[in-house]
């Protein structure tokens, strides 16, 4: 009868601890990971770029140059709007880009030729 007993309260231990890890509390979900921090406007590099104009959109604000193998469309931001209602089609100017939209539109500087000598 001691054995008994013994097997019994060794069993009803052994219920207890089972009993016990399935309870664990769950864990509150883990808060998103804070996003990068936004780049400030001092880091952020223009980029210039020599480009010919294929279409010009005056009121989705859009230019669209030739690329090597397909041409790119383009945002024009509020800066650059005043100078993309005097480009046209054809002509090759210099964009400076940043963030991917155009903030400034130039005609590049033309090239002097040379003196021709005799």
């Amino acid at each position: 009868m001691k054995k008994f007993a013994m097997l019994l309260s060794l069993v009803f231990v052994a219920g207890l601890a089972i009993a016990e890890e399935t309870k664990k509390p769950v864990e509150a979900p883990k808060a998103p990971e804070k996003a990068a921090a936004p780049v400030k406007a001092e880091t952020v590099k223009a980029e210039s770029v020599d480009a010919e104009i294929v279409a010009v959109d005056s009121t989705a604000k859009t230019i669209t140059i030739k690329g090597e193998k397909e041409n790119k469309t383009l945002n024009v931001d509020a800066k650059a709007h005043a100078t993309l209602k005097t480009v046209k089609a054809g002509e090759k100017v210099t964009l400076v880009l940043t963030n991917n939209a155009v903030t400034e539109i130039k005609a590049p500087v033309a090239k002097t030729a040379a003196p021709e000598k005799k």
